[in-house]
């Protein structure tokens, strides 16, 4: 006969307590609470009834008591733009690896770019008290995480720095990075580059294109207003922004672009185009050593990122109360082929 038969009816969202285990296993609260935190005074045999009932009933301890009593929640929370971009599958892996080796539980959710979202969720892991955050910003305005940073909750940013208020940031080199993306398409032989990149305010955006900018300044180039396109990385906008370099009375030979999803619509582009015309990318993406040609990018170690931004939030947590610190990791251009393409004689 099961449980449900005699009588006992089962209630979502009601959990077993201690004072239910206790019942079944015909003891008392204090012995259930020492089998539960693994105290000594307790015989074998009221261990075994406890455990017992621990399992018939699927007693879970409540933490909520103890971290009350230690003022810490052995978890931390991670906000990343989108869960779907392939750049942050590794770095949320990396996060989630260095918080295991700490004991530590990963909570992580998306931002989907939108700022408000972005406070929202940071602001609801604040209230359930995770001990840190990892945070790829999609604001530009922090001010509302100094209250939560005083307190306590230790905060780590990544891929672009915090708004207005002195946070730990750890970031790729997206300056240098783009500048030598543009300086190897100078090298073989372009003049006409145009770079396709995401919105402006965001820091990635605008480093990328300060790289650009620099790399054409340093050949003597000039840079004509139509090879620039800033904006949402949609595939249309993407289109038709390359479409429209592409078909200009002097146009362009060669693309860069700002970030793997930037890249991915180029080479649709570029596919259907009668002539070839040299690409680099910013971001490594699956399949681009694939493709014919092979994409040549400047790659970016997301799982670095992860790892030197979470360790650096547990040495926070550790106690480190050194000032804020701006980490900036290397970047790799990486040729395949795609970059290494001439502007066509004459």
């Amino acid at each position: 006969m099961t449980e449900t038969a005699r009588g006992t009816s089962h209630r979502y969202g009601t959990r077993p307590t201690m004072k239910d285990v206790a019942a079944r296993a015909g003891v008392g609260l204090k012995t259930v609470s020492r089998v539960v935190n693994g105290e000594p005074g307790v015989t074998p045999d009221t261990e075994r009834r406890v455990q017992e009932a621990i399992t018939a009933l699927g007693f879970r301890r409540n933490d909520s008591a103890r971290v009350l009593r230690k003022g810490r929640t052995a978890s931390i929370g991670l906000v990343l733009e989108d869960l779907a971009d392939p750049f942050y599958g590794p770095l949320s892996r990396a996060v989630e690896e260095v918080a295991r080796s700490h004991g530590a539980l990963l909570i992580n959710g998306s931002s989907a770019e939108d700022p408000a979202r972005e406070q929202e969720l940071v602001l609801a892991l604040c209230a359930r008290r995770v001990d840190g955050l990892v945070v790829i910003p999609a604001g530009d305005d922090h001010r509302y995480l100094a209250p939560e940073i005083a307190a306590g909750v230790a905060t780590v940013f990544v891929d672009r720095p915090a708004g207005r208020i002195d946070a730990d940031v750890v970031l790729s080199d997206n300056f240098g990075g783009a500048q030598a993306a543009v300086a190897h398409l100078i090298a073989h032989g372009h003049r006409r580059i145009g770079f396709i990149g995401d919105q402006p305010r965001i820091h990635t955006a605008k480093e990328r294109l300060r790289g650009y900018r620099t790399a054409m300044a340093d050949a003597g180039l000039p840079v004509a207003d139509s090879w620039v396109s800033l904006g949402p990385t949609a595939p249309d906008r993407v289109r038709a922004a390359a479409t429209a370099m592409l078909a200009a009375p002097e146009p362009v030979t060669a693309l860069f672009s700002g970030n793997n999803r930037v890249t991915v619509t180029a080479v649709r582009v570029l596919r259907d185009h009668p002539r070839p015309v040299a690409l680099v990318g910013f971001d490594d993406f699956e399949l681009a050593d694939l493709v014919h040609p092979a994409i040549t990018v400047v790659a970016q170690d997301s799982a670095h990122l992860g790892r030197t931004a979470a360790g650096l939030l547990f040495r926070r947590l550790d106690g480190i109360d050194d000032p804020p610190q701006r980490l900036e990791l290397p970047t790799r251009l990486i040729p395949r082929g795609s970059g290494e393409i001439g502007p066509p004689e004459g």
